[in-house]
């Protein structure tokens, strides 16, 4: 009992001391510049079906919402009415290729009788206009059954580009038009996704400028309407030519990795870039950092003879749970952030580390805790 007594007294504080308050020493950090925007996903390439010529659908020939590559079939049209077409013009370059074939033949005989003086220059000069006259229509012909075969090929709807395919708009049996206003269907590249971003003209132009230096990084991150982050960082690509006179933003856009399908379009999401490093700054705790009545940052400083100071802060921005303050503080200087409801101007203090009070207190707490423990254990040494 005496013992603890002692303790006691040893742990009180004398009577009319200097309070103790935590600092700490004001020194000059690496700020990182991170914007935090907000951004809306799209796909990289969007491709709408239409038909280019008019049929009825005869089967479709995917599974929605499957990935289809590009090149592959999507739809089947009715192709009787071109292939009748692409027999009947191929029937016509027969024709026009076997009146080339006599009229060459024509053309050589009359032009050998002519060099004999057997036929007048008119007649041979007649065969060559029908020779000539017999190419032009094979190549006509010919023209004609490249446009047939295209016809038909049409009849068969392929993906322009490779992605994922929406649902379908038709089905088996119904009449489509061509270049129609409503799409069969909707082809979506998701790999990569893009990221369009909003951000002020003002905003923009801090962010070029540290672009063109070598602080800048066009990487951002990428976090999801859940909060987590995405794994794949995104690439800033380009940035908008026009500010938009209604809200005087400019649309950023940027690349995103989307190997997984995780990333859909229309998802809102926020993007983290980081413009830039501040190089040399002092970083100040937020609790440090106080607001008077007027609104102005103020924070209590350890000064000479350890009295507490007043100093009037100008901050620029946050940086994470810390203040970037550009004046009022210099390094060396030792910022109260413990104690400050027992600080005042002017008052002596006894300044330690920051975070040694709380320490202090959970080390003293742990030996009382394990006092009693001990106590059972001489009481049963006393009894045996």
């Amino acid at each position: 009992m005496l013992s603890a007594c002692q303790d006691k007294k040893s742990a009180e504080p004398a009577k009319g001391g200097p309070p103790e308050v935590g600092v700490v020493s004001v020194s000059t950090k690496d700020a990182p510049l991170e914007l935090e925007l907000p951004g809306r996903l799209s796909a990289s390439q969007i491709a709408e079906i239409r038909p280019q010529v008019s049929g009825i659908v005869v089967k479709r020939l995917f599974t929605e919402g499957a990935t289809v590559k590009a090149g592959q079939p999507l739809y089947q049209l009715d192709a009787a009415t071109f292939e009748a077409e692409r027999a009947r013009t191929a029937a016509a370059l027969q024709k026009a290729e076997a009146s080339l074939a006599v009229a060459r033949s024509k053309a050589a005989r009359d032009a050998e009788l002519l060099k004999a003086d057997a036929i007048s220059r008119q007649a041979a000069d007649d065969s060559a206009g029908l020779l000539k006259q017999g190419e032009a229509d094979v190549a006509v012909a010919k023209a004609a059954l490249d446009a047939a075969r295209v016809q038909l090929d049409r009849a068969r709807i392929a993906a322009p580009i490779a992605g994922r395919v929406e649902i379908s708009t038709v089905t088996a049996g119904a009449l489509v038009t061509a270049n129609q206003t409503q799409a069969l269907t909707t082809v979506q590249q998701l790999d990569p996704m893009q990221v369009d971003i909003v951000q002020s003209s003002a905003e923009m132009l801090t962010l070029r400028r540290q672009l063109d230096g070598s602080s800048g990084s066009r990487q951002l991150k990428i976090v999801l309407e859940d909060g987590s982050l995405h794994p794949q960082p995104g690439t800033l690509q380009v940035s908008g030519v026009t500010v938009d006179r209604g809200t005087g933003a400019v649309t950023l856009r940027a690349t995103v990795p989307n190997p997984k399908g995780l990333l859909l379009p229309g998802m809102v999401v926020r993007a983290k870039l980081l413009a830039g490093v501040d190089s040399g700054v002092i970083l100040v705790p937020q609790q440090g950092v106080s607001r008077s009545p007027t609104g102005d940052a103020t924070a209590l400083v350890v000064g000479e003879g350890n009295k507490v100071e007043r100093r009037r802060l100008v901050l620029e921005r946050a940086v994470g749970n810390q203040w970037l303050v550009t004046s009022g503080l210099k390094v060396g200087d030792k910022l109260i952030v413990e104690g400050l409801q027992r600080a005042r101007p002017g008052q002596p203090v006894s300044p330690v580390p920051a975070g040694s009070a709380a320490k202090k207190k959970g080390e003293k707490a742990g030996g009382a805790a394990s006092a009693p423990a001990s106590a059972p254990a001489s009481a049963a040494s006393k009894g045996a």
